[in-house]
């Protein structure tokens, strides 16, 4: 399983980006996906998440702000962020599970990440 991050980079504040991850590999159905972030000195927080019925959750920081969304053929989740602040700088990560029905069993996936800089 492998999971291709993308579309980090450096904004001004006030900015947008659009981050996708591609997943690939997968050989039972996708169940939820989601983005989280670590800022240096800090612990990994969700930002948003997806569900399969595409019910989604935000961090109360980015609610208005940013927006997830997924491509079930593409086995891919966006992530667009717009009026984006300093303090929303961190590595990205985009997380993905993976439902085993057979033995009900709940895979974890992780990317590598991809770096988000906002300057002020």
């Amino acid at each position: 399983v492998q999971l291709q991050a993308s579309g980090g980079g450096l904004v001004q504040a006030g900015g947008s980006l659009r981050l996708s991850c591609e997943t690939s590999g997968m050989t039972f159905s996708i169940n939820a996906m989601g983005w989280y972030r670590q800022a240096p000195g800090k612990q990994r927080e969700l930002v948003a998440s997806i569900s399969s019925g595409e019910g989604t959750t935000y961090a109360d920081s980015v609610k208005g702000r940013f927006s997830i969304s997924r491509d079930n053929v593409k086995n891919t989740v966006y992530l667009q962020m717009n009026s984006l602040k300093p303090e929303d700088t961190a590595k990205y990560y985009c997380n993905v599970q993976e439902w085993d029905a057979r033995i009900e069993v709940l895979y974890d996936y992780w990317g590598q990440g991809t770096q988000v800089t906002v300057s002020s």
